[in-house]
């Protein structure tokens, strides 16, 4: 058994029954506490943590099929498996509605009992391998992860400690790969549920007619190919978290049920009457324009409203460049370490393309530049040619103005120049001398631009040369 597993509890009014059936039991190295009544099974069940109870029907004092009732009322996920000396198919049939998970009778053979058992036993070593990988889950998120020294990085992470211990619904707004599920899981790992369950949904994954029975559950016969109950994702976060991921996908009719959700908690199955509710903390992301969907009328504003109790707003890659190479060397440790390289550092080349490019993929970008800069280098020091040529990455640039809002002329400008010339330095080793003879300009002419757009060319060649007959003066 890969996991140990507490006792099981026999309930029986003879002797010799119990003593015949620890003896059985433990040949299959199954630990029993076996009690004489059903009164002292309740008292035993109050203390001790059993995976599975097997008791008599008739007992002395409390029927087990009471005990039965008393069992299913307290402890609803406690296997129950009944034996009697009486049955007829009627208390069979009354045992499995009582909520038995099967009835035997006596005498019956030792292999149908320990059939029984060992399938109880494997439903609670899931159950418990489950929650352990839940936590391990919830464990994989935590704040150091956020990793940034800027401003707004600092404010983020106070933020994010000051949140996570409260109840609050948060949602948060962000371009792809700012790191919004990180944020998330953060909260979560920080708050009082982190033993709980923590349940993500990409919305935009699921089709929109199986969103709301992924996330609400269906009832047997609900719609065609729903041929048993099923729990909703809520359900199984009961007690813990749930992250929507791209809730701007959502549909507006399932966005109504979800906003009665988070109103009480309450909510019904796809195809089902009965209300049933839950305690759930929601977290809620979404990588759109949150204002413009609104008044497109895709997503609604009292929706909006009751999500937005704390907001989060992780900013662009290119709005910290500071941290850029802070991330990068992050990045290259770890793939270093998992992949068995011994690339020490970046090197002054490397350094500049990462500084000059744009991120329009933010943080989820420069991991995979790395990832693949690493895979490639066979050098102690990672050097620019093993990084990816970002043409297609710079044809994504985004624009540095609000949605909605006209670029700046004078940042498209300095853009394009910066890019001209760190292309034009790395072309040529980061000789500032030969990139400007390649731009057409004097080297005196570049170094005043380069120092006006920040560019530093680290430990490339220096080397003088009289600026050539007709090139252009600053």
């Amino acid at each position: 058994m890969s996991l140990p597993l507490p006792p099981l509890l026999f309930v029986d009014d003879e002797k010799n029954m119990r003593l015949s059936l620890q003896a059985i039991m433990a040949d299959e190295g199954y630990e029993v506490c076996a009690v004489e009544s059903a009164e002292e099974g309740l008292r035993t069940l109050q203390q001790t943590e059993v995976f599975m109870v097997i008791t008599d029907a008739r007992l002395g004092g409390m029927s087990g099929y009471e005990f039965l009732k008393q069992i299913r009322s307290r402890w609803p996920s406690l296997p129950v498996l009944m034996i009697t000396a009486y049955a007829t198919p009627r208390l069979a049939v009354e045992a499995i509605k009582a909520g038995a998970i099967d009835y035997l009778a006596k005498p019956f053979a030792p292999e149908e009992l320990l059939h029984a058992v060992a399938r109880c036993a494997k439903e609670y070593q899931l159950l418990q391998e489950n929650a352990a990988l839940r936590a391990q889950a919830g464990n994989l998120y935590r704040l150091e992860q956020i990793i940034g020294d800027s401003p707004k990085m600092v404010q983020l992470r106070q933020l994010i400690q000051t949140v996570a211990p409260t109840n609050a619904t948060v949602l948060i707004l962000g371009e792809s790969g700012t790191g919004k599920e990180l944020i998330a899981g953060a909260l979560h790992s920080l708050s009082h549920r982190r033993e709980k369950p923590y349940i993500r949904i990409n919305c935009a994954a699921i089709p929109e007619t199986l969103l709301e029975s992924e996330l609400f559950g269906h009832e047997k016969g609900a719609f065609t190919g729903a041929l048993r109950q099923k729990a909703g994702r809520v359900e199984e976060a009961d007690g813990g978290t749930i992250f929507l991921d791209e809730i701007g996908d959502m549909s507006r009719p399932l966005q109504a049920k979800l906003l009665r959700f988070l109103e009480d908690g309450t909510f019904t199955r796809v195809g089902g009457n009965r209300e049933l509710r839950v305690d759930v903390r929601l977290i809620a992301a979404t990588n759109r324009d949150i204002v413009k969907a609104i008044r497109d009328n895709f997503f609604r504003e009292d929706l909006f409203h009751r999500l937005n109790v704390v907001q989060f707003q992780p900013p662009p890659l290119r709005d910290r460049e500071d941290d850029v190479l802070l991330l990068a060397d992050h990045f290259l440790q770890h793939f270093c370490l998992s992949m068995n390289k011994g690339i020490r550092r970046l090197s002054p080349a490397a350094v500049q393309k990462l500084k000059g490019h744009h991120w329009p993929g933010n943080v989820r970008e420069l991991r995979n530049a790395i990832e693949r800069a690493v895979i490639l280098e066979n050098h102690t020091d990672l050097q620019a040619d093993s990084l990816p040529d970002f043409q297609i990455e710079t044809r994504l640039r985004k624009a540095d103005a609000a949605p909605g809002e006209p670029a700046n002329l004078d940042d498209l400008v300095s853009g394009f120049e910066r890019q001209q010339i760190l292309a034009a330095l790395e072309k040529h080793g980061f000789s500032v001398t030969r990139a400007a003879e390649h731009l057409r300009i004097t080297r005196h002419a570049l170094r005043h631009r380069m120092q006006r757009l920040n560019i530093e060319t680290g430990d490339g060649p220096e080397e003088e040369t009289a600026p050539a007959p007709g090139k252009e003066r600053p």
